[in-house]
């Protein structure tokens, strides 16, 4: 028997596109072979190796979109304030605000909440939903 998530009546999300979860601290949005592929061609680029070479950073044996020296994930339009692919963004993405780190415990999603304007409004996403983005990626 799984044991009883404090979110388990589901969470309300909505994102107002803001952007405000593509900048902050430095840190990694990480990208796999075939989201560079879907982000290369998104962003019109001759071939993966030159989308690669403008918006991706090898760390270890992954790779991350690169940050602007502010933190700003490098695919966000710095006039708009829009991502530049939003329909094709990194699971990562796809996945916010339902990652560990800010379903952890009340409080984490509380603090999300306070930085988040999407967050705890709108849409109410059901336990199974959220526990299935959740495991798409680890963070």
């Amino acid at each position: 028997m799984h044991r009883q998530l404090w979110y388990q009546d589901g969470l309300r999300f909505s994102c107002t596109g803001c952007g405000d979860c593509c900048t902050g601290g430095p840190g990694f949005v990480w990208v796999n072979k075939e989201e560079i592929q879907q982000l290369a061609v998104a962003m019109q680029c001759a071939d993966v190796a030159e989308f690669e070479r403008l918006y991706v950073v090898p760390v270890g044996n992954r790779h991350s979109l690169r940050e602007r020296s502010n933190y700003d994930c490098i695919l966000l339009d710095p006039d708009t304030r829009q991502c530049r692919v939003y329909a094709v963004r990194p699971r990562q993405c796809r996945t916010w605000p339902f990652w560990d780190s800010n379903v952890e415990t009340p409080e984490s999603w509380e603090r999300t909440c306070q930085v988040c304007p999407g967050s705890g409004q709108g849409r109410l996403y059901q336990l199974a939903e959220i526990e299935s983005q959740r495991q798409v990626i680890r963070v």
